[in-house]
């Protein structure tokens, strides 16, 4: 069944809401749809209390590892931590109290795929404390991976073929539609049906949810394999579409 994922995405230090196809090193054309007056920390607690489980942080660019942290102190063993994770500091971060660390630009230096970096992780750290993130850009069965904060467009696609490979070293896939993100103008309707065809492992998908309905849809159209976030439609995070309150109520009913 599907369910609702909380996140808390981290940008120099701060919970905030970002166009994702604008976020660049720049820091040029950020477009940012909120900005949190309470840490990171509150939200993590919040999630504890409501007992949501397998939440992704995200370090949006550097200055964020005390804030996420905090996070991750505040639901030791409950979130996922992503954003900057290597093979160097990865054990790191799961002793700091991360449930799961999730990786993505690392795998794919100068924008190539490296298996061998892939395989190496998952030995190291267990294939169950693993997350790959294949967020990507693109449309129309067309999704091409996107690394380096989404800026950088690899030539590998998303398709079953590659999931399946992938999905032998890691225990689950988050996947922004980075074209979408951050837009609240609806979620990428092909990309989630071809999720729940093709991923052999918990998916969770991100981009473009704007009302509590999305739930029904990614539901309806994964055949509830495929788990969805909100993020700027979410009353907390300054959103109007989507009530949090009835989030957690959806997972309690499923």
């Amino acid at each position: 069944m599907t369910r609702f994922r909380p996140c808390i995405d981290l940008h120099a230090g701060q919970v905030k809401q970002i166009v994702g196809g604008s976020l660049q090193d720049s820091g040029q054309g950020l477009r940012t749809n909120f900005v949190a007056e309470h840490p990171p920390a509150y939200f993590a607690a919040r999630y504890r209390a409501d007992g949501l489980t397998g939440g992704h942080v995200i370090k949006l660019g550097p200055g964020n590892d005390e804030a996420a942290r905090a996070a991750l102190a505040a639901w030791p063993h409950g979130l996922h931590v992503g954003g900057g994770i290597t093979g160097a500091n990865a054990a790191e971060w799961l002793a700091a109290g991360a449930e799961k660390v999730i990786v993505t630009s690392w795998l794919f230096p100068d924008g190539q795929f490296d298996r061998e970096r892939l395989r190496t992780l998952s030995a190291a750290i267990g294939r169950d404390r693993l997350v790959v993130d294949l967020s990507c850009r693109g449309s129309a069965g067309n999704w091409f991976i996107a690394s380096d904060r989404w800026q950088r467009i690899t030539d590998v696609r998303i398709e079953a073929e590659f999931l399946n490979e992938v999905a032998a070293h890691c225990s689950e896939f988050l996947i922004h539609a980075a074209d979408v993100e951050g837009l609240c103008q609806g979620i990428d309707e092909d990309l989630v049906s071809a999720l729940g065809k093709w991923s052999p492992i918990p998916c969770v998908y991100a981009g473009g949810g704007r009302t509590l309905a999305d739930l029904e849809l990614v539901e309806r159209l994964s055949a509830g394999r495929v788990d969805l976030t909100f993020g700027s439609a979410l009353d907390i995070f300054g959103g109007s579409g989507v009530r949090y309150d009835e989030c957690v109520g959806w997972n309690a009913a499923h």
